[in-house]
């Protein structure tokens, strides 16, 4: 007795996924790394040197991590309230952090004790940071003052008092030590030169500002509050270029990519948007929680992001391929043998010994039908998972069924709910042109099954006629598709070298769905 042959399942042609530079190098990073911390974490930064350890800045602590480490290098834990903003300055020996209580201290990455303590602000200062010359330091507070501090004599130079609203970010410049950049909750961007001791520039985001961004060129700007993403002109007096709104949640905060030139977005809706140097989104990362914090570090190797529910997720790049078949090489030669004969060719005369094939599990549908129960393998077709997610078993199996000549006992003898899940498939499917010719013959067999006893569900009534007006339309359609084609053959014919060869157009090539026959029934 031959062996029981599963449904064949056509095949869907689907569009596949698009594929570019791009998107390989950003799924290049590895399964992510959890590590949990003591609370939400408002704050990391990368050492811009080698190995790249970076500061999380969570609850009353400021923690230095390794770039493969899962523990903490070196913690200062020496605040009465809740620390914010930790942040290298440019040699990496340095780190700057401001507190709940208004105080901003200095420490030494190598050891414990703070080095400098800065006392001006009397409330919160929330964002610190070296300007680039690594001599100065800016703070922002919810005092709605920002203020630029001598590092090595603890003294204040100047304060800025033009906002009107709590300070949540800052940057510095990048190139200019003079320049620093700040945001506020009054919804303005505002830009200072410590040389005129005054605000030179001032643009409206039009939401309180979450935080600021300088490229490396000093002449954009990126400031992200509520939902919006905007880039501005340093250059051209602060005109807006772009104003982006790729998120569903506020954007809290943002960084640069400095070896691929993207920009890096995190907002509370727990995705990470990653924008090209077009401002398209270019790939996208999903998280637990709602986002608060997001850096990269400078080699691109790193990508660390924390939440509000205090975990600290770190994913790795994977080396590039390049560098792996350097690696390859490398390797003595056991693992030669190890790979011999995997991309050997067999020739003429050889015998090939093929494995044996896995064995093969019947699907639900396919039991059914080897004890030949059709309308049970219908209704296992018909189950809400593959009815949505899998259309093409159940056409697969409605071609069966359609082959064995069962078709019509599997459709007949259905209660009002079997009936109505095939109505709303049918619903669906009917006008797609891979589907098509199979569930028109299963339509005119419910209608010719079913329409003397139709009224009495005013459901499978209500459904029958939805089916009667898509199949209308979709053959309204086709007229008016076949009135176009004509008009083209006319045009070409016209159009075609006087030599008598005539071009013309198949009707069969051009037709996207395949003429459909309208159900010879009255409405009910």
């Amino acid at each position: 007795m031959a062996s029981f042959k599963p449904t064949k399942i056509p095949v869907v042609q689907q569009l596949g996924e698009k594929v570019t530079e791009d998107t390989r190098y950003w799924k290049s990073f590895k399964t992510t790394v959890q590590v949990k911390e003591f609370g939400a974490i408002s704050k990391i930064d990368f050492s811009p040197l080698p190995p790249h350890n970076y500061a999380v800045t969570a609850s009353t602590r400021v923690q230095i991590y390794g770039p493969h480490s899962q523990e903490p290098l070196r913690s200062f834990t020496r605040f009465k309230s809740t620390a914010y903003g930790g942040s290298f300055r440019g040699d990496g020996q340095l780190l700057v952090t401001g507190s709940e209580e208004g105080l901003i201290r200095l420490f030494d990455v190598n050891g414990r004790v703070a080095l400098r303590q800065y006392s001006g602000h009397n409330k919160a200062v929330r964002v610190t940071s070296f300007l680039s010359d690594g001599f100065h330091i800016v703070s922002g507070s919810d005092d709605v003052t920002c203020r630029v501090w001598d590092v090595s004599t603890a003294q204040e130079l100047l304060s800025f008092n033009e906002h009107t609203d709590y300070i949540r970010a800052l940057a510095p410049g990048t190139r200019n030590p003079d320049l620093f950049i700040t945001g506020s909750y009054d919804h303005t961007v505002r830009v200072y030169d410590a040389r005129q001791q005054k605000c030179v520039m001032s643009m409206d985001h039009g939401q309180p500002v979450e935080s600021v961004l300088v490229y490396p060129s000093d002449g954009l700007l990126v400031s992200t509050g509520g939902r919006y993403v905007k880039v501005w002109d340093m250059l051209k007096g602060g005109q807006q270029l772009v104003s982006l709104k790729n998120h569903h949640k506020t954007v809290t905060c943002m960084c640069m990519s400095a070896q691929s030139n993207h920009l890096l977005t995190g907002s509370l809706d727990r995705h990470v948007k990653v924008y090209n140097s077009s401002f398209k989104v270019v790939n996208s990362f999903e998280y637990a929680a709602s986002i608060l914090s997001l850096a990269i570090s400078p080699d691109d190797g790193i990508l660390a992001v924390g939440m509000t529910n205090g975990v600290l997720s770190v994913r790795h790049r994977k080396a590039s391929e390049e560098k792996q078949e350097v690696e390859r090489k490398r390797r003595g030669p056991a693992y030669r043998v190890f790979v011999k004969g995997r991309n050997y060719i067999p020739k003429q005369d050889d015998f090939l010994v093929k494995k044996a094939a896995a064995l093969q599990h019947l699907g639900k549908h396919d039991k059914h039908l080897k004890s030949f129960s059709v309308s049970q393998a219908l209704d296992a077709a018909l189950e809400t998972s593959l009815r949505k997610h899998k259309p093409e078993v159940c056409v697969g199996v409605l071609l069966e069924l359609e082959r064995r000549g069962t078709l019509k006992n599997a459709l007949a003898g259905r209660d009002e709910k079997s009936l109505v899940s095939l109505q709303k498939f049918l619903l669906k499917f009917i006008t797609n042109p891979q589907f098509s010719p199979i569930l028109h013959k299963v339509a005119d067999m419910l209608i010719d099954i079913y329409q003397s006893v139709v009224c009495e569900s005013a459901v499978v009534e209500r459904l029958f006629q939805e089916l009667l007006d898509c199949v209308s339309r979709e053959v309204d359609y086709q007229r008016d598709l076949m009135q176009v084609l004509g008009m083209l053959d006319t045009l070409f014919a016209s159009s075609a070298p006087r030599s008598g060869v005539t071009t013309s157009v198949s009707h069969a090539s051009l037709m996207p769905t395949p003429a459909l026959r309208e159900p010879q029934v009255q409405p009910v």
